[in-house]
């Protein structure tokens, strides 16, 4: 047998994903050595150069192969090959062994976590699978000021981490593993996970949520990593001095430009169109960061291409502008600018894309948009999908609110619909035999 790689990962304080892969190698029982780079300039420069220019962490290295961030690390484990690098994948010898379990919550995030914490007490041993972006978000989220409960806030990944403790403590295992596809042509449900793992579950609440949205323009691809990024809270503090640009109009471009501020030289918050979608709260904070000069707003104006490279970093932006606004849409329009624009980092916060995909060859009915339509209505059912058996719950359903409360509280309605719904599938089987029964009697 082959001795052990030797695992090493590059962390810094406060990163969600940093604590996303070592919570994957420890799953795995993997030994592995961890480096903090937050205030260690030596060993930033020292992560820098092993990881090819990029500066965000984590970064993994297997035998000094750089594996690299949570998302490359995370597409390993998705597509089955993680284990391995990591000396742990076993010779094939025959089909996959198929595990039940009685309820699968797809989803560790706020309503995900909730569901499980109300379908463990409901004795229905859920099993939380973690997905591409274990806890969600909310981990991604630096305070948390508005969830009932915390007058001082909280913060997202402490929150998160408080509920699946909370949830493990009355019974429910939690798995890092993306399903890749569910087959409700039969009972149990068959459900499918990226990496080869099968398993049949007598219900399944779906509480995926959303994935950050990207531009789609030219050097955003090429760029993310090396200055281009989706999490200020995570990425931030690597470009600190610089003058950083915020897209978004909604509550996390302004909650992210304000948190930037504690960093950047100045931060720019652009913006399609005139008017803002944040709430007022928000709205507030950071027009006192521009009272005071540490952030100008860049209304009606679009970023169409980021140029740098990734041993620089982001270089500058091309900037197209039209009093009108949506300028990207009227480039033959006299009134529409362009300009070049120097930047050292950009940040996105335009939106988020429901994970739903592991759906879409279901009879689960889902908008144009990909978010799962639920009953609805004031009675009992209301996270009911057009499958009986898959319910859903959180922003893979609410495309309006998008709040962890609204988040918690449809997890409860889920694992509430669920626990009926399972109640009444095994009193149908009861009544089945009994049915049966009698009839032999006659």
């Amino acid at each position: 047998m082959s001795e052990e790689p030797r695992v090493e990962m590059y962390t810094k304080e406060n990163c969600s994903y940093c604590e996303k892969a070592k919570d994957l190698l420890d799953e795995k029982g993997v030994e592995y050595e961890t480096y903090n780079v937050t205030g260690d300039e030596e060993l930033f420069d020292e992560m820098v150069e092993r990881a090819d220019g990029r500066k965000t962490a984590p970064e993994v290295f297997v035998d000094d192969e750089l594996v690299g961030g949570w998302d490359e690390t995370s597409a390993l484990e998705r597509d089955g090959k993680l284990d391995e690098k990591l000396g742990l994948a076993v010779a094939d010898g025959g089909e996959t062994d198929v595990e039940h379990r009685k309820l699968i919550v797809s989803g560790s995030g706020i309503a995900g976590l909730t569901a499980a914490i109300y379908s463990a007490r409901s004795n229905n041993d859920p099993l939380v699978l973690q997905g591409d972006e274990p806890g969600g978000q909310l981990t991604l989220t630096t305070d948390v000021e508005n969830y009932p409960g915390f007058p001082d806030g909280i913060s997202g990944p402490e929150l998160i981490n408080d509920m699946q403790e909370q949830a493990e403590r009355f019974g429910a295992e939690v798995k890092t593993g993306i399903i890749e596809d569910v087959d409700d042509t039969s009972r149990p449900f068959r459900v499918e996970l990226t990496n080869g793992d099968v398993y049949t579950t007598d219900a399944l609440i779906a509480a995926s949520g959303a994935s950050a949205r990207t531009l789609s323009i030219p050097g955003e691809d090429e760029l993310m990593g090396y200055g281009v990024s989706t999490c200020a809270t995570c990425d931030g503090a690597f470009f600190r001095d610089e003058e950083m640009i915020v897209i978004g109009g909604g509550d996390a471009a302004f909650e992210e430009a304000t948190f930037l501020t504690k960093f950047a030289k100045k931060v720019y918050l652009v913006h399609r169109r005139e008017e803002f979608r944040a709430e007022d709260y928000w709205q507030d904070r950071l027009q006192e960061k521009v009272d005071d000069g540490d952030i100008e707003i860049m209304k009606n104006t679009e970023v169409t291409e980021i140029r740098g490279s990734p041993e620089e970093g982001v270089d500058h932006v091309t900037l197209v502008s039209n009093p009108k606004g949506k300028p990207s849409q009227k480039l033959d329009d006299p009134e529409t600018e362009e300009s070049h624009f120097d930047v050292g980092a950009v940040f996105l916060a335009i939106g988020h894309t429901p994970n739903t995909g592991y759906l879409e060859d279901t009879a689960v009915e889902l908008d144009e948009e990909g978010y799962i339509r639920t009953e609805g209505g004031k009675g009992g059912g209301q996270t009911k999908t057009d499958v009986p058996g898959i319910f859903g719950a959180g922003d893979v359903v609410d495309f309006h609110y998008q709040q962890a409360v609204t988040a918690a509280g449809m997890g409860c309605k889920a694992a509430l619909d669920a626990d009926d719904y399972l109640e009444t599938a095994e009193l149908g089987e009861a009544s089945a035999v009994h049915e049966g029964a009698a009839a032999s009697d006659d």
